[in-house]
């Protein structure tokens, strides 16, 4: 904890004017976060694991038993492997070393965990559910009702822009860091936005189809801008945006300010390398079924 007339790590200024907001002088408590060195290690977080688990149950419930009931063909071994895979980001992005750095340490880690879980876990989920899945989650009118409006491409995009946006504002990221609850709700906010913001793209339902795969180039083109705009915000300004880790125990010799661009750039450079890498998919996959 910083107390009044200490002086923070080289590089780190309170109260500076920011392109997202005001870096108020906010005190943390040392009982909120350790003070010391990282010391690598894999910690467990046991809401994640049966959250984790719960999803794994239904799934496997859905592809299993409810699907022979109602005579399903057996779900392709890929969409399994996919949506195991999907599981083990969850795991791997909220556990362990990823966890304890974003939370505590760095800010860039913290960004790697939300890529992880905004760009990587949606994708894996959607693709590893069978059409006739999606289906019957969409099958009550009301769900589908409700499914429609949160998958039309505006809506998604919009959905996904404004969550990751707000979060990032100074006030609202200081919040979510000192309040672990709050945290939480950020993360499933992400990972269901995100989910949302993928289904256009990805979904095999027929309920809640698709976009044509002209629109869904358009479609995720135009979703990656705002992200970048915020990864370059993050990346070029004057200096530290977040108080929370320019106090945080110096790691890997990063400076406040490097470990701030840092995590810009790796939002800014392999998100939109990512992106784009999606793009060139649908666009592969579209000129397959036109060959």
């Amino acid at each position: 904890m910083a107390p009044v007339g200490t002086s923070l790590p080289a590089g780190a200024h309170l109260g500076a004017p920011l392109a997202f907001g005001v870096m108020p002088p906010v005190l943390f408590d040392e009982r909120i976060r350790p003070m010391t060195p990282f010391e690598p290690g894999w910690s467990l977080h046991p809401t994640v694991i049966i959250g984790t688990a719960l999803l794994a149950a239904l799934y496997f419930w859905g592809i299993g038993p409810w699907r022979r009931r109602h005579g399903h063909p057996p779900a392709p071994a890929w969409r399994i492997a996919l949506f195991l895979a999907g599981l083990v980001v969850i795991l791997v992005s909220l556990n362990g070393p990823i966890h304890d750095l974003s939370d505590y340490y760095l800010f860039s880690i913290h960004m790697v965990q939300h890529l992880l879980l905004t760009l990587v876990l949606p994708p894996l989920l959607i693709a590893g559910l069978p059409g006739w899945l999606a289906d019957a989650l969409a099958r009550p009118p009301w769900a589908r009702a409700i499914g429609r409006v949160l998958t039309h491409p505006l809506v998604a995009g919009a959905i996904f822009t404004v969550t990751l946006t707000v979060w990032h504002l100074v006030p609202m990221y200081d919040l979510m860091m000192r309040n672990h609850e709050v945290h939480v709700a950020t993360h499933l906010m992400f990972m269901v936005a995100a989910v949302i913001m993928w289904w256009p793209a990805l979904s095999a339902s027929t309920a809640l189809p698709p976009l044509r795969y002209g629109l869904r180039a358009l479609y995720l083109f135009l979703v990656s801008i705002p992200m970048q705009l915020v990864a370059a915000i993050i990346t070029f300004a004057d200096d530290v945006l977040y108080e929370w880790y320019a106090v945080a125990p110096r790691t890997w010799g990063l400076s406040p300010n490097e470990d701030r661009q840092l995590g810009g750039l790796l939002m800014w450079v392999p998100g939109n390398m990512y992106m784009l890498a999606a793009i060139a998919a649908v666009f592969y996959v579209w000129a397959k079924q036109d060959a």
